[in-house]
């Protein structure tokens, strides 16, 4: 069997893109490093990029401390110099300014990563262990709790693994569909909940009554079988699941010599 003219990393950006829309502002929030990096910030500022160039010119990021940053111009190396120095409609200094917009509802769409989540879309990012002390501290809420209870569309962009996609996170960091069904729209919170989540073996949304997450689509080269072994629980199957559209070669091309040239923003198959 010949080998995909293309990478998981590249697949993920092309099926993000895809549900980006003009005019539209998005959020994406800060990685730390390595994966992490790339499925939090490297995936989504690419997709948004290609997103400019496909079919929405209009859609603009919110990204760090900048407001619609050039991605025409992403820099060599995204570090604190490049608050400094990225070309960008604004670079509001107050954090709560960001915050503001969130519960205003001004956002969009959201990235989000984790290292738990769950079958109701759930987030954890706070800790691990429910015990006290827990068995791992992580990073903590930063402002992820804001973006799943106001931000209309939030796009979960994480990689599959048993450890991650559990029945029940060990701490909610942030809400998605709290314990399913009409539990979420019980707590009053104003945004509708995650609507996508984007991994490295398959796309899933989430079960219009139910709430549960539901397998949208395999991505090429998997199974049914091998989906479902990366996962602790069991998502909601309806009749057998279609493959995610492969990227096409201009799409790739763009992402190579336009977009990243530098593998600035994903390492492949990192």
């Amino acid at each position: 069997m010949s080998q995909p003219d293309y990478t998981t990393e590249e697949l993920m950006i092309c099926a993000i893109a895809r549900e980006l829309r003009d005019d539209e502002l998005g959020f994406v929030g800060l990685g730390t490093a390595a994966r992490a990096f790339t499925l939090a910030v490297g995936i989504p500022i690419a997709a948004a990029r290609l997103a400019q160039l496909r079919h929405a010119p209009g859609f603009s990021i919110y990204w760090g401390n900048l407001l619609t940053p050039a991605l025409d111009n992403i820099p060599d190396a995204l570090l604190q110099d490049a608050y400094t120095h990225w070309p960008a409609a604004a670079s509001p200094a107050d954090v709560g300014y960001k915050i503001d917009m969130v519960t205003r509802g001004r956002f969009d769409v959201s990235f989000e990563s984790a290292p738990q989540v769950d079958q109701y879309g759930n987030l954890n990012i706070t800790e691990i262990g429910a015990s006290q002390p827990p068995k791992t501290r992580l990073v903590g809420c930063l402002a992820q709790t804001e973006h799943l209870a106001f931000i209309k569309r939030p796009i979960i962009v994480t990689d599959l693994t048993t450890r991650a996609f559990v029945p029940k996170v060990d701490f909610i960091t942030s809400v998605g569909y709290l314990d399913g069904g009409e539990s979420r729209a019980r707590l009053g919170l104003p945004g509708p909940g995650p609507a996508l989540c984007v991994t490295n073996k398959a796309i899933f949304d989430f079960h219009p009554q139910s709430k549960r997450m539901r397998l949208r689509s395999l991505h090429p080269g998997e199974t049914l079988q091998s989906v479902l072994a990366a996962m602790s629980f069991e998502p909601v199957i309806e009749g057998e699941p279609p493959y995610t559209p492969t990227p096409t070669a201009q799409e790739v091309q763009l992402i190579r010599e336009v977009i990243d040239p530098q593998s600035t923003l994903y390492q492949l198959n990192a």
